[in-house]
């Protein structure tokens, strides 16, 4: 396995504290407002991207996330076709550039989701947490009600179109799951919240360059045997999130990676005898004593805990790490 971190696409200490904790590769969202630089589509920018990895000593491996506006193709309006064909040219320069991997997903119009990023954890550890009954009032976004047929009609239309240009360039797609897992939103209806949902998707996309970001805690939250879905959909997860809640999707909170329900050495174990070789990183930890909590979920220390807590049980178990 591949084992990274998530990393902002412009050079900061957590680049540094990677290094020194012995990653070496690097997963980024390239999207013009984090970067002050033009979208991934743009050959040049994405390069230069990857080149201020690589002088760090980091792979860039993966893209994740929206790199530019995607509005307009998760909610199906007019102008989806030009940034269809961006979404193309982007993972054409991908493929150029040797970036193997982008982790997408089609939540429309909200993306990942808390209602508290400051939830009490272990030893007064800032954490995010999710209460649908918080939302019972909360008003609809901009824009309004968008049914969940709808949703699936832009999705298809949309893997469709790009799912030929990745499997050309030679990236693999790894579709991640609502999170969190519910649906609707404010109105806005969420359609990868289950198992069924994601044979459904796939089916849709019906090419080898499109399979699944693992985000292990996501399908928990889904009330799924995690288990079970790893061994059947072996050959088509790309990319691991490597994270736990407490709760399910209606009303759950993020743990520390040593501290949730989940036997997390058995799924490191269950990852290499199905024979997962990819990418798989840490995800959602909390901030920690000393740390400003900018980036919910994404500040460093935390991270680093789950870093070498997933060593010493690969380490432990023998698992071939790079």
């Amino acid at each position: 396995m591949k084992l990274a971190l998530f990393l902002p696409a412009i050079a900061d200490r957590k680049w540094k504290l990677a290094r020194q904790i012995g990653i070496n590769y690097a997963v980024t969202k390239a999207a013009p407002e984090l970067t002050g630089a033009a979208p991934p589509y743009d050959l040049d920018s994405l390069a230069a991207i990857q080149a201020r990895f690589a002088e760090a000593g980091l792979t860039l491996h993966a893209l994740e996330g929206d790199e530019f506006d995607m509005g307009r193709i998760k909610l199906g309006l007019p102008g989806r076709d030009e940034d269809i064909e961006r979404y193309r040219q982007m993972l054409r320069n991908m493929g150029r550039l040797g970036i193997p991997v982008l982790c997408l997903n089609f939540m429309a119009q909200i993306g990942w989701f808390r209602t508290s990023t400051t939830a009490p954890g272990r030893g007064g550890a800032l954490t995010s947490a999710f209460d649908y009954d918080a939302l019972k009032d909360a008003p609809l976004t901009p824009a309004g009600v968008v049914p969940e047929v709808r949703v699936w009609e832009n999705f298809a239309y949309f893997i469709r179109a790009v799912a030929p240009a990745a499997q050309e360039a030679g990236v693999r797609m790894a579709l991640h799951p609502d999170d969190p897992p519910i649906s609707p939103l404010r109105g806005i209806s969420r359609i990868l919240t289950s198992a069924a949902a994601y044979e459904r998707a796939l089916g849709l996309a019906d090419s080898p360059a499109v399979g699944i970001a693992f985000c292990q805690a996501n399908f928990r939250a889904m009330g799924e045997d995690v288990p079970a879905l790893v061994r059947r959909w072996a050959k088509r997860i790309f990319f691991v999130h490597f994270r736990d809640i407490r709760g399910d999707a209606r009303r759950f909170e993020e743990t520390f990676h040593d501290e949730g329900p989940t036997d997390m050495p058995a799924m490191l174990k269950l990852y290499h005898e199905v024979g997962f070789a990819g990418l798989i990183r840490p995800d959602h930890a909390p901030t920690m004593e000393g740390e400003e909590n900018l980036t919910p979920g994404y500040e460093i220390m935390g991270r680093m805990f789950a870093i070498g807590y997933m060593k010493g049980i690969m380490h432990t178990l023998k698992i071939p790490l790079e």
